[in-house]
């Protein structure tokens, strides 16, 4: 990877303070992130994904800087309202015009409907791990985040990632050779986190399904059938997610929009799905 690329996704130093927060409020260990991360290492060192570092970190901000507009796909429960809405107007193929992220079992729900995700970011949760291998092929990027609650899954898929090309670690601590650490606490806000440098600034972001309230999108997790209440432990998850795009979108260069979702944040600029349809279409920004 050429210097600047690792330097510009890597947020490590300025994001450490959040990450000791985080690790005190959730008695999370440290030392089993740190663990999670080597051990991702050590399986991606055995893949193409380590070889090919450089070529795919190059193609991945050519994929980010494609297209105009970036839309990025979290699990809460507007997700399924914002795009079946759009459905029902058969405006669904506008979605293309956009480069897709999404985040964990976001991509299950938009593969149901028809939509290939560009990039998944997952800390493998969301998507069955059964159907793993499927969606590595079926995206241009998976970026698989490593800590210390989900070792046990990465071992699970770790032959898997060994013969996959088009794998990006990530990890909470410090980053360490091709793992790096964009900054983020769930994978929706991580994926914020992550491009945030890659964007040129004309370039619109807009985030569906991300929502912080105390409702779970039933995506959240492959065992979960319906929407349902949050965990006290998932609603403080989701505070903290709220916080973090609070702190890094206030200073952004790129316009970002939340569609459809509940306004919870005077720093957040919200739209109906209605004006994202027109903003694909060019008609309004």
């Amino acid at each position: 990877m050429e210097p600047e690329l690792p330097k510009a996704i890597n947020f490590y130093p300025e994001y450490k303070e959040w990450y000791y927060k985080i690790i005190k409020e959730f008695s999370y260990d440290e030392k089993m992130d740190i663990f999670a991360r080597d051990e991702l290492l050590e399986i991606l060192q055995e893949s193409p994904s380590f070889t090919q570092f450089t070529q795919n970190a190059l193609k991945l901000r050519e994929l980010i800087q494609k297209k105009k507009f970036i839309s990025i796909f979290g699990c809460g429960p507007s997700l399924e309202d914002v795009l079946n809405r759009i459905i029902e107007n058969n405006e669904l193929n506008l979605l293309k015009n956009s480069t897709i992220i999404s985040a964990d079992g976001a991509a299950v729900f938009l593969d149901e409907i028809g939509l290939r995700s560009n990039l998944i970011f997952t800390d493998l949760d969301g998507i069955p791990l059964e159907d793993f291998s499927r969606y590595v092929d079926k995206t241009d990027f998976m970026v698989v985040h490593a800590h210390g609650d989900n070792i046990r899954k990465l071992n699970k898929v770790s032959e898997i990632l060994k013969k996959s090309k088009n794998i990006i670690g990530t990890t909470q601590v410090e980053p360490e050779s091709i793992i790096l650490n964009p900054g983020g606490f769930t994978d929706g806000d991580r994926i914020v986190f992550f491009i945030k440098n890659l964007l040129i600034p004309s370039q619109i972001q807009f985030l569906i399904g991300m929502d912080f309230g105390n409702i779970v999108g039933r995506y959240s997790k492959p065992d979960i059938s319906k929407n349902e209440r949050a965990t006290l432990s998932k609603v403080k998850k989701l505070e903290y997610a709220k916080k973090l795009l609070e702190w890094i979108l206030k200073n952004s260069k790129n316009k970002t929009y939340f569609v459809g979702s509940e306004i919870i944040s005077s720093i957040f600029q919200y739209i109906y799905p209605s004006k994202y349809i027109r903003i694909l279409k060019g008609e309004s920004v």
